[in-house]
């Protein structure tokens, strides 16, 4: 095994540096060296490895930290554990925690304070808070922990997505020490009405587990409020339950992670939420031929993507499956379709990231005694899984679906229980039982209750299907920015516009990276470049070298192969004339009224949570 990779100067830069046992007692000791970017583990006892075996945890792998003591009355040393999600030989993620005693103190409550110091330390450089080697960690270095709500479709996914959140999500968060409140959509636009009466002081993030149209809902649902200029500073996030997790794949790209898919690009995606931190997002907004308006976070597409999007749901079972087949389906009864396209050319250099757009960072919960549950009015959420004091508790069990693991004991160890004791513990070791000054065990489905937040028709139970949604025109927004930019549709458009009419195969009007998580059809794209990245393809161009541009841009090469049909510009607005009485437009996946439309980019308008941006892609 090769060692581990070096660190640049100010990277490897130690913060803490210190020796520790493990648990059980008796096991191996270890010396431990914190860094800014890794924890560096070397064993000491009962044999120096001159090349440690996992003696480097990368910090972008771990998901949080805590603290623990031994319920034997003669321990005197105290305990904190990580927990890490590194990738395995065949590049997947897998959780494991790493638990270190601190003994060198004759007393529990110095070996305590120890301890704590190297957990708040690490949740400290989890959350972006700077740190040197010469500072004094104290627990008031960490930022206020965020309220986040959580919205699943159970639909997503396959009718995975719910399943998943258990498995993966909420364990993961728990570990993180992030409040949130999970609720279960229960029809289509259910979380646009949520968000439209939702109490903004609240909440500090809403995160969707699904694909990319539970989050058009949302965002949609914040901009057609009065309060819209407010409410649209609510930082959004997304978590991939869905067939195109395109939004997720840009996230997973922008944090410096590799391409991935599924349950990988899902974990990816949670470890980058548990670390903080968000980014300005622009947005399209979209009048459509009626001279109503929606929004747009991700595309507009008409021709062969939009043919393939919509006529592949039919084939939703498959998950993103799908859209290779509908993708051959499209290749061998490709059609071309007349329209006009024209655009306001981008004048200016993309907009650099903003400096300190930020979430507030989560906080763990490093105080005496819990927060006191708030005491203001809560919006109308239905059917929810909470860490957060809630009024009310019903005495019922957490809201799980069938077959997701049971809530962990309040002693476990580590809240990991098997994995950690079959590598770490001993028959005859006292159990660990979580220190209340940290959070320590990811048991937040052990208190989570069904809230009673808001009146009206009884529950279902949390066996009881839903009905699935159907594929209706979106819903279109009354309030939001004016756009400045475009004339009426069907007005003369400004000289500084380009045109070009003629026959097309495709048209794309694209605002981050990805068209879906395995696919980069604009790989320059920032989330605040203020442009929307159009793209298409002319006819004449055969089947194989479409597939060609399809296949090429898995890795965002297509522009490279020099087709002459493939065209490109970025551009501040844009009108798209279809000229053929037949055909099929898409915002965002979602089937739009087909006629003429127009779109002005808003740089910046919305925020997102993208967590901290990655150098370059991690193995």
């Amino acid at each position: 095994m090769a060692p581990p990779p070096l660190l640049p100067v100010a990277a490897s830069t130690p913060i803490l540096h210190g020796e520790f046992g493990s648990y059980p007692a008796h096991g191996p000791r270890f010396a431990l060296t914190l860094t800014t970017q890794a924890l560096h583990i070397q064993r000491l006892r009962p044999k120096p490895e001159a090349r440690p075996r996992d003696g480097l945890v990368s910090l972008d792998e771990v998901s949080g930290c805590g603290t623990l003591q031994s319920r034997s009355p003669e321990d005197t040393g105290a305990y904190f554990c990580i927990y890490t999600y590194p990738r395995g030989r065949r590049g997947s993620r897998r959780r494991a925690t790493r638990t270190f005693r601190a003994d060198g103190a004759a007393t529990y409550e110095e070996n305590r304070a120890e301890a704590q110091r190297w957990a708040t330390a690490l949740m400290c450089l989890l959350r972006g808070v700077p740190l040197s080697g010469d500072q004094e960690i104290t627990p008031e270095l960490l930022p206020r922990k965020p309220r986040l709500l959580i919205l699943v479709n159970p639909f997503g996914g396959r009718g995975l997505a719910w399943q998943r959140c258990m498995d993966h999500v909420v364990p993961m968060i728990s570990e993180a020490g992030l409040s949130f409140n999970l609720i279960q959509t229960e029809r289509q636009n259910h979380a646009r009405e949520l968000v439209q009466g939702l109490s903004l002081s609240e909440w500090e993030g809403i995160v969707t587990v699904s694909g990319d149209g539970l989050l058009y809902e949302v965002l949609n649902g914040l901009l057609d409020r009065p309060d819209w200029e407010d409410a649209v500073r609510m930082p959004i996030g997304v978590l991939p339950c869905g067939s195109g997790n395109a939004l997720a794949g840009a996230v997973n790209h922008h944090g410096g992670f590799e391409q991935a898919v599924g349950v990988d690009l899902l974990l990816n995606c949670s470890l980058l939420l548990c670390r903080g931190g968000s980014h300005p997002l622009d947005l399209l907004s979209v009048t459509l031929a009626s001279g109503s308006r929606c929004y747009s976070f991700l595309s507009v597409a008409w021709g062969f993507l939009s043919d393939v999007d919509i006529h592949s749901e039919r084939f939703r079972a498959l998950g993103s499956a799908r859209f290779t087949l509908g993708a051959v389906l499209g290749l061998a009864s490709l059609h071309t379709y007349r329209g006009r396209l024209s655009y306001l050319p981008a004048t200016t250099e993309p907009a650099l990231p903003i400096p300190g757009h930020s979430l507030p960072r989560a906080k763990s919960e490093l105080a005496l005694a819990p927060a006191p549950a708030p005491t203001a009015t809560h919006s109308p959420l239905h059917r929810s899984v909470s860490d957060l004091p809630l009024p009310l508790p019903l005495p019922q069990p957490a809201l799980v679906s069938p077959g997701s693991p049971e809530p962990l004991p309040d002693l476990s160890l580590n809240g990991g229980g098997p994995e950690l004791t079959g590598d770490w513990g001993g028959a005859g070791d006292a159990p660990l039982s979580p220190d209340l000054l940290l959070p320590s065990s990811p048991n937040a489905l052990k208190t989570a209750q069904l809230s009673p937040i808001a009146e009206g028709p009884p529950e279902m139970p949390a066996s009881s299907g839903f009905l699935p949604p159907t594929h209706n025109a979106p819903e279109a927004s009354t309030w939001g920015p004016v756009d400045h930019l475009l004339p009426p549709l069907g007005s003369p458009l400004p000289q500084d516009w380009v045109t070009i009419e003629g026959e097309f195969v495709l048209m794309l009007a694209i605002l981050p990276s990805h068209l879906c998580a395995d696919l980069m059809a604009a790989p320059h794209a920032r989330f605040d470049d203020g442009v929307v990245h159009l793209c298409w393809v002319r006819s004449g161009i055969s089947r194989a070298a479409l597939l060609r541009i399809l296949l090429a841009m898995e890795h965002g090469n297509h522009f490279s192969l020099g087709c002459p049909h493939l065209g490109y510009a970025a551009a501040r607005a844009f009108r798209l004339e279809p000229l053929t009485p037949r055909g099929l437009l898409t915002v965002d996946g979602e089937l739009v009224e087909y006629g003429p439309i127009q779109a002005q980019v808003h740089p910046g308008l919305a925020t997102l949570l993208t967590g901290p941006a990655g150098q370059k892609p991690k193995a």
